[in-house]
Order: structure tokens, then sequence, then C-alpha cells
């Protein structure tokens, strides 16, 4: 019987990358969970990225034979969502040929919509990629199904299964990444005084040029060659990004409006608690959810977006190289949000310190590597 809308679950991964590489699709009912299909094969010797188009594809397809109409595609690949909602170019010649399929299975349906979630809500797709992969690896012929796939999925997903190797610590690709060095803008008064600071332009304090020199200086034992320093436009980022630059080889400084501090609206220059006195709803929706702003501010959706931009644009611009990247607080929270596949609550539990450190690799297949987060091990006499 024919379905009006379907959620559709996709995984896919390789034990090497390139190495033995399996799909898994999960199609399920929106409003009750029900799994209506479930898709898993091995393909051979293939990368996580075409394993991962491959699972995608699998999912549509079995979402089209069930009838339906509207597809949401979830999926904790960042880069074959990116890809799909044609945010990200398709540079790498084998994928397009995979998204063009995947693109016409598109075409059949009245809307779909792409989604990515972390990967430990996508564990039951996982399984069975995880399953497809096991068997490929003992040799099972590319495009068998994955045998004991239900059984395999149960155990995965429940995490019972000692044997099972995160993908998290496979190999990364031998290509180099894009390393980003996130930095804090050093401290500011209405830091000091834990006030809302979102496009006010607050200068430095005396002890926040000192934590920027300080910074720099740790930048430079970090990074012995850095190929630009990108910062928000306002003077407490630009003054910090200048610091960094003169130690590690006087770069310009270039400024990106995407990376600019959340707007707060008419939180600006409040503290939490005469924001919780004064706007106790609004708050309370506010933290309850990334999609609501402030009255008359920005949505940490609409942050999230123009910071994903900018990293986007770093790691075409800079392949293989490193960038520092000197930003505010909400901005470095989302975009280490992303990089952690972290949920939402993430943003309100990570406490970032002004001119504190945190350093992220991006690799060309779309692989996120967290080095550090926070470091401030250079500020302890500042």
């Amino acid at each position: 019987m024919a379905v009006r809308a379907v959620v559709v679950e996709a995984d896919g991964g390789s034990r090497g990358n390139p190495g033995p590489a399996g799909y898994g699709a999960v199609v399920r009912d929106p409003e009750t969970g029900e799994v209506l299909a479930e898709r898993s094969e091995s393909i051979g010797t293939a990368t996580n990225n075409v394993a991962e188009y491959r699972g995608l594809i699998a999912g549509l397809e079995a979402a089209a034979e069930l009838g339906a109409a509207e597809v949401e595609a979830r999926m904790d690949s960042k880069l074959v969502v990116e890809q799909m909602c044609g945010r990200w170019q398709i540079k790498h010649p084998g994928l397009r040929p995979l998204a063009a399929q995947a693109a016409g299975l598109v075409s059949r349906f009245t809307a779909v919509r792409f989604t990515w979630v972390p990967r430990e809500r996508n564990r039951h797709a996982d399984a069975l990629a995880n399953a497809a992969m096991d068997a490929a690896a003992s040799g099972v012929a590319p495009g068998a199904p994955a045998p004991d796939v239900r059984e395999a999925a149960v155990v995965r997903a429940t995490g019972t299964d000692p044997a099972t190797t995160p993908a998290s610590w496979e190999p990364r690709p031998t290509e180099e990444a894009t390393r980003l060095i996130l930095v804090r803008h050093g401290e500011t008064e209405r830091t000091v005084q834990k006030r809302y600071s979102g496009r006010s332009d607050v200068p430095l304090t005396e002890r926040g040029r000192a934590q920027a020199r300080a910074t720099a200086a740790r930048v430079a034992a970090l990074a012995p060659s850095v190929a630009a320093v990108v910062s928000s436009p306002l003077s407490r980022c630009t003054a910090t990004a200048e610091a960094v630059a003169a130690q590690v080889g006087n770069p310009p400084v270039r400024t990106d409006d995407d990376l600019i501090e959340c707007d707060f609206g008419v939180w600006e220059g409040h503290t939490f608690a005469e924001v919780r006195e004064r706007w106790p709803a609004e708050l309370d929706a506010w933290l309850a959810s990334t999609r609501v702003a402030p009255p008359r501010g920005e949505s940490f959706v609409t942050v999230a977006e123009r910071t994903g931009r900018a990293v986007d644009r770093l790691r075409s611009a800079y392949p293989g190289e490193t960038v520092v990247v000197v930003s505010h607080v909400s901005p470095i929270k989302l975009v280490l949000r992303d990089a952690l596949a972290a949920g939402d609550a993430f943003l309100h539990r990570l406490y970032l310190d002004t001119a504190g450190i945190s350093v992220l690799d991006l690799y060309p297949d779309g692989g996120v590597a967290v080095r550090s987060v926070n470091d401030t091990s250079h500020l302890t006499d500042v």
C-alpha cells in the first residue's frame, strides 16, 4: 500500500577508505517510527563517500517502491547532504555519477528534504552499513545482501558488540587536511561583566590585549606555517587577529562578515539574569530551540548557516593548509558542534574562554577531526 511520506535513514562506510565497503538504509513511517523497509549490501572495495551515496540511492529506491510522495532523507554524512542540497561542489569525479543517480530519484518524488543528523541518531542505518562492511571484509561478493543484517543492526545499535570498530577510529585519508585554528577574541568589558555582546563593537581591555599577545605566541608554536588569518569584522576580533598575524609571518588579516557574533537583539548589553527577569518566556523559548531568535535578533540556526558558509569557503580556498579563524563564542561553538556531530544541547554546555584556542582538521572527503577544544594553557600568566 502506498504511503504519503517517509523518512529515509542512510549510511555507508569502508574499512580503510578505500577498503571493504557497504551501505545500509532504513525507511520509516515519520509518525510511528515503524520500519517499512531495509536495504543493506556489501559493495566490494570503495571509499566512505561512495558507500554513503550508495546507501542514499538504496533508501530512495526503497521509498519509491513504497509509493512515497514525500521523503526526508537523514544522513550523518555532511558531505552527501551538502552536495545533494547544492551547497557544496562535487569535485571528486567518482561521486558525480552517483549524485546524478540520486538526483534522478529525487525528481520522482513531490518533495525531498535532506537533513544532517549526528551519528548517534543514525544508528540503525549505521549498523546495517557495518554489517555490510563486515560481509565485504569476509569475502561476500559485491552486491550480495549482508548476512544476518537485522541481528547485526540490533547488536550494533545497542552498542553490545565489543568487536565493533567505530568509524571515528578508522584511518584518515592520506590527503592533507585543511587545519582551522579557531580563536575566540580577547577579553572586553562586557565579557568581564558577563553581558550579551553581539554586534556592538566593544574593544579589548588591557588584559584582553595581553591575552591576544599570549594567544599569538601559542598559535605560532602550534602552526609553523599559516596560510591566512581570517577574522570577524568587529574590532575585538581584528585586534586579536592582528596580534596573531604579527607572530606568524604577517599575512594580511582578512575579515569575513559570516564570522560575526550572533545578533542578540534587545538583549544586547544585558546580563543573563536581567534577560531572565525581563524576557522570561522569550528566554525559555530561545534556550529550547536553535530556531528561535531573541527579540529583534538572530537565531542560532541562522548563525550556523553563515558560519557553515565561511568554513566551506576556507576548506575550498586553502586545501591542505592552516588557517587561523578569529571569531566569537557563538560562531565557534556552532562550528565545533557540527564538527563533533553533537546535538543542540552542546551549545549551552560548552564553555569557551576569551582567547581560548580550538583546532580542527577538515579532510577532502568531508571527514573532520577535532584536535583540541578551548586550550587556555597559554593564559596562565595573563
